[in-house]
């Protein structure tokens, strides 16, 4: 079982103005420095891509952080926000404060948890335990991996006693795994750029091939399945870089699930590397060809979304039946939902 490890972050910050306008800053990913360890380890400035929330009454001014309850803490930090460019409802903003903390420790005093929207309701304090996998490790996500909310240490315990190996990749979830499918047509719709990384001691197993995969939840799914056509253009051109969107649709490439991994084990042996760290915007669809995935494990998904895409690409098309059976049953449906165990067909 291969399970994402990748923890959420309290990335959703509330600045105000002096007019006494409040200014949500949710942030997505690291600008400068663009490693995510390196910014969380910043510890008097940094910058990130943001989503901004009353984006248009944030001008040239530099934002104070909103402090209702007038803490002495956060006075003392005086974190502050600069709009450095905006491009509609997101923009870079860099951040200063001056008690010296590292921005991971400013995130966890002043951010709060960025809970799924379709919650419609604020984020409480129990969604900062209750919002978080158990074997969460590295820090970046702001969406959890809600498939893996349903594994406690003693299921966990439970697989291991069966003798299923217990595997981590890291994928860190963007604010896109909201975005719901408005174009008409599935090419219309963007997916944004999510890094990921795998040990070269997995890529190892993978390539083997002599094991049946399950995958907790579509973020391992995703990063999983990246990993042959990060592979198999490691083999055409001699570079590792990202997965585009369209990578499995737009190129047939001549090599094996074994001949991609094992090139990728190559690279990573050659290069002196431990892991593979690159990013992926791949985009699974029904008739996307699965090479590594062999069963998933997932919650209910909403409609109109990726994850619905997913799915469906997963066990031949045949989702309705599956979801027909949960709605029938009275399941529960998103984050805090049921869970279901699938096994890939075609």
């Amino acid at each position: 079982m291969v399970f994402n490890d990748t923890k959420v972050v309290p990335a959703r910050l509330h600045f105000q103005r002096e007019s006494g306008a409040h200014i949500e800053v949710f942030c997505l990913e690291p600008v400068h420095p663009v490693e995510y360890n390196l910014s969380f380890a910043a510890t008097d400035s940094c910058s990130w891509k943001c989503v901004i929330g009353n984006a248009k009454r944030w001008k040239e001014d530099i934002l104070l952080l909103y402090n209702p309850d007038n803490r002495d803490d956060i006075r003392a930090m005086d974190l502050r926000a600069k709009l450095e460019q905006r491009d509609g409802q997101t923009g870079i903003v860099t951040f200063s404060w001056s008690d010296g903390s590292p921005f991971s420790s400013v995130l966890e005093r002043c951010g709060t948890i960025p809970i799924p929207p379709y919650l419609n309701r604020d984020s409480e304090a129990i969604d900062t335990e209750r919002y978080q996998t158990l074997y969460a490790r590295i820090r970046g996500s702001v969406a959890a991996p809600t498939a893996g909310l349903h594994f406690t240490q003693n299921v966990l315990d439970a697989v291991a006693e069966k003798g299923i190996g217990i595997r981590r990749v890291c994928l860190h979830v963007g604010a896109g795994t909201f975005l719901p499918v408005k174009s008409s047509l599935i090419s219309g719709h963007p997916m944004h750029r999510e890094p990921f990384s795998v040990s070269l001691d997995l890529l190892r197993e993978l390539s083997r091939g002599e094991k049946t995969v399950t995958a907790v939840g579509t973020t391992s799914v995703r990063t999983l399945e990246s990993l042959y056509y990060a592979g198999a253009e490691y083999l055409e051109t001699g570079a590792v870089s990202d997965v585009a969107q369209w990578a499995p649709y737009e190129k047939d490439y001549p090599y094996s699930t074994k001949e991609a991994l094992e090139g990728l084990v190559r690279y990573l042996e050659h290069n002196g590397l431990q892991e593979l760290k690159i990013g992926t915007r791949i985009i699974i669809v029904p008739g996307f060809p699965f090479r590594i995935v062999d069963r998933m494990v997932t919650n209910f998904h909403q409609p109109e979304s990726t994850l619905i895409l997913l799915v469906s690409a997963f066990v031949g098309g045949d989702w309705r039946t599956i979801y027909d059976y949960a709605l029938s049953h009275g399941f529960r449906f998103l984050s805090y939902g049921d869970s279901s165990l699938l096994e890939r067909r075609g």
